[in-house]
């Protein structure tokens, strides 16, 4: 296997990272105009993408904050819509062990969902190279930062994302990233399940609940499908 050079797999992970890249784009604009709309000025709306980067969260943070909300109610709130997290790099943390604290405290920082999902496709083939990981990671999160400026900058004379369509961007984004990890049919089976008990838990309870207990029932059913397969075979 040729080996890369970290310039080269760096360049590899940023392209990797385009579909990532297209998706936080209209979002990112999305965002810089609701965070003005609330109240925010430009700095503390690139700020809050520049050091919390978190898409979600930042939604809601901008409402609350616009909505006179106290410093204890926004960081809880946004503290339960990122529980998720701590599935999505105890799922990753198995497949970095070699790696420096120094690059894991920065590679954990640029997690999100997406780039979550195409680490997991990337490390399930084996060990990758750590310039590719951060290529993902920082093509996506300069591509947020961008685009929150952008929007922050010109929100008063674009028009809503929502009537151009440009709010199907993340969704479809999702679409794409799962396609590429369905590999048999127990990754469809998961990914099945997954989404009709998000959608389900969605409509029953309020908040982000429907994300982890979702990832945590389709997880499981995996784990006992794929075990008892192994030992029937």
């Amino acid at each position: 296997m040729v080996q890369l050079t970290a310039r080269e797999a760096f360049g590899v992970g940023v392209r990797q990272a385009v579909p990532i890249m297209f998706g936080y784009g209209p979002i990112g604009v999305a965002y810089g105009v609701l965070a003005r709309q609330a109240g925010l000025t430009l700095a503390q709306t690139v700020a809050m993408s520049i050091f919390v980067y978190a898409g979600s969260s930042q939604f809601i943070a901008a409402g609350m904050l616009g909505a006179g909300a106290g410093f204890l109610p926004v960081v809880s709130t946004t503290l339960l819509v990122n529980l998720r997290h701590l599935l999505m790099s105890a799922a990753l943390s198995p497949h970095l062990g070699g790696l420096r604290r120094s690059f894991l405290g920065l590679f954990a920082f640029h997690i999100t969902d997406e780039t979550f999902a195409l680490h997991s496709a990337n490390l399930d083939r084996g060990p990758a190279h750590p310039w590719l990981l951060l290529g993902i990671n920082l093509a996506s999160y300069c591509t947020w930062v961008m685009s929150s400026l952008v929007g922050g900058l010109f929100g008063s004379i674009l028009p809503d994302p929502a009537r151009l369509g440009l709010d199907f961007a993340l969704p479809a984004m999702f679409i794409a990233l799962l396609v590429i990890q369905l590999k048999g049919s127990i990754h469809v089976l998961v990914g099945g399940v997954a989404a009709a008990v998000s959608v389900v838990v969605a409509l029953l309870l309020p908040g982000n609940w429907n994300v982890v207990l979702a990832s945590i029932l389709a997880a499981g059913l995996g784990l006992v499908v794929s075990t008892w397969q192994s030992r029937s075979s």
